[in-house]
């Protein structure tokens, strides 16, 4: 028993393999589950479920495409040792901020295993548009959803050069878009009144605290802004206050990832978010019904999936 015990203690010293064990304590998962928890790459989980299979404290199984896997089953005085060492699993998970946050990354990955709908359109949407098909594209398809949305007041938060506030102008009674650029505001707003849009206003500010009346937008939209701010939970903060009640917010941003060359090359605070750290803003927020999903995943490296959720305010 000492040999085992003495590498246990040794492979739980990371503090990744303790979060890794003290989830596949409390159910059994594949990779892509693991990854969804603990926000992490693939291959990174897959080395350290390697190791933690050579030193006996995991073992899995093969269910058709997939492979689960679990903590070990061991008897007699192995499994003693076992259990002793899951208590200071536990206890070591005091230390380390991330593993209450992979508590609820574990219910809503539970949660979307009996959500089948959700997960063939989390599947389609890394499909959608790989093979040629005449006429179809992503393009076409937000079009023919933009004519089909009539969104009242919107607040595009982080709009860049507004593209899609310029999309969204062609439907809604009015679109306020936001951005910290002065070059930014001023190529939109000389885009928006050649072409037109005199619903379209453009206005420089932080999506931390955007120019905007409380309670005066019906949608609240952040493209891939959120990971530009340097403290997230304020912008969506904001978004509430400035949300009419029964009203909306969109995020689409980053599910998060490690390619550290973003911070250099695209000028990213944030390597992204877990799908369930977007949800804890958002409900810290005070949003209710709030929904996400994966809704695209690249297959160039290095492999960014995007992440949308949806939320209300109360009415």
């Amino acid at each position: 028993m000492m040999p085992s015990t003495l590498k246990w203690l040794k492979l739980l010293a990371d503090p990744t393999r303790v979060r890794i064990v003290r989830i596949l304590n409390r159910e059994k998962l594949s990779v892509a589950e693991l990854q969804e928890i603990l926000a992490m790459g693939q291959s990174r989980i897959s080395s350290q479920l390697a190791q933690l299979k050579s030193g006996g404290l995991l073992e899995d199984e093969r269910s058709g495409k997939h492979i689960f896997y679990q903590l070990s089953q061991p008897a007699g005085e192995s499994a003693q040792a076992l259990e002793t060492m899951l208590a200071v699993v536990e206890n070591a998970a005091k230390e380390i901020p991330e593993c209450s946050q992979d508590d609820q990354a574990l219910q809503l990955a539970i949660a979307k295993r009996s959500d089948r709908a959700r997960s063939y359109f989390d599947e389609l949407a890394g499909k959608f548009g790989r093979n040629y098909v005449p006429g179809r594209s992503w393009k076409g398809l937000a079009e023919t959803l933009l004519k089909l949305m009539t969104p009242g007041v919107v607040a595009d938060l982080g709009a860049g050069e507004g593209t899609l506030s310029q999309l969204l102008a062609q439907r809604a009674e009015k679109v306020i878009a936001i951005d910290s650029s002065e070059k930014m505001v001023e190529f939109g707003a000389s885009i928006a009144r050649k072409n037109g849009y005199t619903n379209l206003e453009y206005r420089l500010g932080d999506i931390q605290s955007p120019p905007i009346d409380d309670n005066s937008v019906d949608l609240c939209l952040f493209s891939q802004a959120l990971h530009h701010a340097n403290k997230p939970e304020q912008a969506l903060d904001e978004a509430f206050r400035i949300t009419k009640p029964g009203g909306r917010v969109v995020v689409m941003d980053l599910l998060k990832h490690d390619f550290e060359e973003a911070r250099e090359l695209y000028a990213d605070l944030w390597l992204g978010f877990a799908e369930v750290e977007i949800r804890s803003f958002l409900d810290s927020a005070g949003f209710e019904q709030i929904e996400s999903a994966i809704v695209d995943k690249e297959n160039e490296h290095p492999h960014f999936q995007t992440l949308m959720a949806i939320a209300h305010k109360p009415a």
